[in-house]
């Protein structure tokens, strides 16, 4: 059993990078892939913690880009990348590009409490950094609203205040969908569309157009398999994986605490169950498209 898309408290996971190995070596992981938002930094700690456990480590990350907008000039939702590096590790520059991106992200922090600030909610930015601890996030932003009272639950500070058309909404500075694309395929790495479930307009049609545009643009991967998928979306996405020669990626998207109905390795009431047979394929695909 593998789980290749979990985050650590590096971004916006509980658990610690050691926490999680030995939380996967102690039910039986055969391979654990850390794919935190915006940074290698909870990938980096673990490696050596991994390899000493005797636990196989994947080299992941989880990119928030935005695709163009659409005619009407609005802001488009955020769209999640994975890059899995197989083969080799992250380059330099891809590495120097992730922590200019991650500037991005304390920007926005920045801006956000100036704009919950002047709504009325009297938090600070250093209150949801104790909780951020290493990079800071929205999630972050709603314990903290939860916890002083402004809101009854997580769900109700992201609709009131966070979400990206709430009250306190603030725009961030995100790579474009396709250059985030190009950026992990030129760093070494193989781009997956994430969690598609999760997609503004997620009929087959509009599926595939975006597949089309992504896969000239370098996207090899599709994410098939995540606890937030129905039986019927996964069989879809697995149907478009085949029909446009996508690898097939999955994992529970464990984040601890902060979703603590999705389990690391079974996912959302059992709803995942990976056998390394798919890393194998991940890994013989990466190769083979490189050999052309």
């Amino acid at each position: 059993m593998i789980d290749l898309h979990t985050h650590t408290d590096r971004s916006d996971g509980t658990a610690s990078p050691a926490q999680l190995v030995d939380d996967a070596k102690a039910m039986g992981l055969q391979a654990l892939g850390i794919t935190d938002h915006d940074t290698l930094e909870g990938y980096d700690i673990a490696a050596p913690l991994a390899a000493q456990a005797g636990l196989e480590l994947i080299c992941g990350i989880e990119l928030s880009t935005r695709p163009d907008p659409p005619p009407d000039g609005s802001r488009p939702p955020s769209v999640h990348l994975l890059g899995y590096f197989l083969q080799e590790p992250a380059s330099p520059g891809f590495r120097q590009w992730i922590r200019g991106h991650q500037e991005s992200r304390r920007e926005r922090n920045r801006k956000l409490i100036a704009k919950l600030n002047s709504l009325g909610v009297e938090i600070t930015l250093e209150e949801v950094q104790v909780l951020g601890k290493h990079l800071t996030g929205r999630p972050h932003f709603a314990k903290v609203l939860l916890r002083k009272g402004y809101v009854k639950t997580n769900q109700e500070a992201f609709d009131r205040y966070l979400a990206d058309n709430a009250s306190a909404s603030v725009e961030r500075d995100e790579p474009e969908l396709v250059g985030g694309v190009r950026r992990i395929r030129e760093g070494g790495g193989l781009p997956s569309l994430a969690h598609p479930v999760r997609l503004p307009e997620r009929d087959r049609a509009s599926l595939e157009k975006l597949l089309r545009t992504l896969i000239d643009n370098g996207l090899q991967g599709l994410e098939v398999y995540h606890s937030e998928h129905s039986p019927e979306d996964t069989a879809l996405y697995k149907e478009l994986a085949a029909q446009f020669q996508l690898i097939e990626t999955g994992g529970t998207d464990f984040h601890g605490d902060n979703k603590p109905s999705i389990h690391l390795g079974t996912g959302k009431g059992n709803n995942v169950s990976l056998n390394y047979s798919l890393l194998e394929n991940m890994r013989r695909s990466v190769a083979e498209m490189a050999a052309r």
